[in-house]
């Protein structure tokens, strides 16, 4: 994706909150987490499948919510819809998305959920979520962790809007600096033609066409950073929300501690994605592997579904997220890598990658099933000894 997309985009999709103390984080917990192995099983087949909310899934994680997405390929939403119905799993489109949200469920051969921010108020919100409804969607995602946008910093300093900004209403003073502004990132692009070819050829600039306002109008595209927190949800949000959207499943997403769990279920919550916002909204909050080892027990007698997201890079990043328990794992980046490096082929690649690693981790731990690896992952989770981390991988994405 890197090499396909330049930096100026692919920064968004890449960084985290601050110095990405959490975004590190989130990997490193994954990375130091160790499991026993069970020998001299040999199985001729394994099952992956999982449910979760009422939804079958055949492989053990679904789709995060990742904005922008048709910033790194055309239709990029329909196109990881696509993939997500051809694997059996499940897509969850971003409110801040640039592909209208029917397009995005008519890709899918399987189930879409829709993730909701309250951008634009409560009305523009209750378009949004009839719309979903007459689309088909099956579940709806509230993000509860933004109450103010996370600093960026990286991509802050890139300064996007400016550059991607049109000449039109300008002076030509004006016109003549964001000229320059453009001139200075060709050498990112001029490497990059396929991808700012197929930018201009799926209409440049994109709009946020699931936010439509009173008269009708999508959304300008804006700093996306600014949307989440001028949209914050608060308990008494829940209220209105769970009204519009009946009786179909709400997930409460960004939950770091046991309280909140429990309070959305009083709400009216159907199932908690556990989460840190992949480490992009506050910094030195734990990683949520840990969250999900020291809060999730804390809940109590419960009839939530539990998910998490934050640090999943391969198949057995899933393996120990599963182990505690979880009906399934989220994928954000793994999602924009795949996108962003080559639309339907690469995001068949990643997800190809994944379900390999996965069936070699499980035959190799010697669990046969997913539904095995929740019920014994206390069992086979495997305590750390190592000191320091100077032994893991580097840090890539």
């Amino acid at each position: 994706m890197r090499r396909r997309v330049p930096p100026i985009v692919s920064e968004y999709f890449r960084g985290g909150a601050d110095y990405e103390t959490t975004l590190r984080g989130n990997v490193k917990a994954f990375q130091q987490s160790v499991t026993t192995a069970y020998g001299a099983l040999k199985f001729p087949s394994l099952d992956m499948s999982t449910t979760v909310l009422g939804h079958s899934l055949d492989v053990p994680w679904f789709i995060c919510p990742v904005g922008s997405l048709r910033s790194l390929y055309p239709m990029g939403d329909a196109v990881a819809s696509k993939v997500a119905g051809e694997f059996g799993t499940v897509m969850t489109l971003s409110t801040l998305s640039g592909t209208p949200l029917e397009d995005v469920a008519a890709a899918s051969e399987g189930n879409c959920w829709y993730q909701l921010y309250l951008c634009g108020g409560r009305e523009t919100a209750l378009r949004a979520i009839e719309r979903a409804k007459k689309a088909g969607f099956t579940a709806l995602v509230l993000t509860m962790d933004t109450g103010v946008s996370g600093l960026r910093v990286l991509h802050a300093r890139m300064k996007p809007m400016e550059a991607m900004g049109p000449f039109r209403g300008l002076s030509l003073k004006e016109k003549l600096m964001l000229a320059f502004r453009k001139l200075k990132l060709a050498p990112q692009m001029l490497p990059r033609l396929s991808w700012l070819i197929s930018y201009y050829w799926d209409g440049g600039l994109m709009k946020f066409v699931n936010i439509i306002d009173d008269e009708g109008q999508p959304m300008p595209y804006t700093d996306i950073g600014t949307q989440p927190a001028a949209s914050a949800v608060t308990w008494d949000d829940l209220k209105w929300v769970k009204e519009a959207w009946g009786d179909k499943p709400l997930i409460i997403k960004g939950v770091h501690c046991a309280y909140d769990a429990r309070k959305a279920e009083e709400l009216g919550a159907s199932g908690v994605i556990w989460s840190n916002h992949g480490g992009r909204q506050q910094d030195r909050v734990p990683p949520t592997l840990h969250i999900v080892a020291k809060e999730m027990p804390l809940v109590g007698d419960t009839q939530l579904d539990f998910m998490m997201d934050g640090g999943i890079r391969n198949g057995t990043d899933i393996l120990i997220g599963m182990s505690y328990g979880l009906k399934a794992v989220g994928v954000g980046r793994v999602t924009a890598a795949g996108i962003g490096a080559g639309g339907h082929a690469g995001f068949t690649r990643a997800f190809e990658i994944l379900k390999s690693d996965l069936d070699r981790a499980m035959r190799l731990v010697g669990v046969q099933s997913v539904e095995e690896l929740r019920e014994r992952g206390a069992e086979i989770r495997r305590e750390n000894q190592l000191q320091g981390d100077g032994h893991l991988p580097p840090f890539e994405f």
